[in-house]
């Protein structure tokens, strides 16, 4: 995601936030609908290059840390899943922060990134508005790996190579 403004535009440069509120702050600058499942927890549809994401952000309290999960609608069947295994570990290793994975009840590829907040549990609005362009901009960047083998049939590595090579052409 590559935006005009940044979220200090829209919420300001005041002071950090409890996280989930931080992140309502900044989907509501940026008009994404979004919901509170309940005080800790926010839910948001975000558009993607490839796909509308359905993103989560769950604050644990207990350990300081903001969990976000980005996931791009794909399931992956059990006939698959042997080689998107093998596609998830070529894929994370292109990843700094972050990884994806499938979770084992329902075959959902998702991306998921957590940061630690330390002891006052804070969340800027720029790290808000880095963590979720984060977010997107892997599954957008990584999609056409799992599609390539999912809908292509092409091995893990020539899905790899065809979606680093296609996202580097269209740079």
């Amino acid at each position: 995601m590559n935006y005009m403004r940044t979220v200090e535009d829209n919420i300001g440069t005041g002071d950090d936030a409890a996280p989930v509120e931080m992140l309502a702050s900044l989907f509501e600058a940026r008009d994404w609908p979004f919901e509170f499942v309940n005080e800790d927890e926010l839910s948001a549809e975000l558009k993607g290059s490839w796909a509308t994401y359905q993103f989560q952000a769950i604050w644990r309290r207990e350990d300081h840390v903001l969990q976000l999960l980005c996931l791009p609608d794909i399931r992956v069947p059990e006939a698959k899943l042997s080689l998107v295994h093998e596609a998830l570990a070529l894929v994370n290793e292109q990843l700094w922060l972050g990884h994806f994975d499938v979770w084992s009840s329902g075959g959902v590829l998702l991306y998921r990134h957590g940061l630690m907040l330390g002891d006052e549990g804070l969340l800027s609005p720029s790290q808000a508005q880095t963590a979720v362009e984060m977010a997107v901009d892997e599954c957008d960047r990584f999609y056409p790996v799992f599609q390539f083998i999912l809908w292509g049939d092409k091995s893990p590595a020539e899905a790899l190579a065809a979606a680093l090579v296609d996202a580097v052409g269209e740079a």
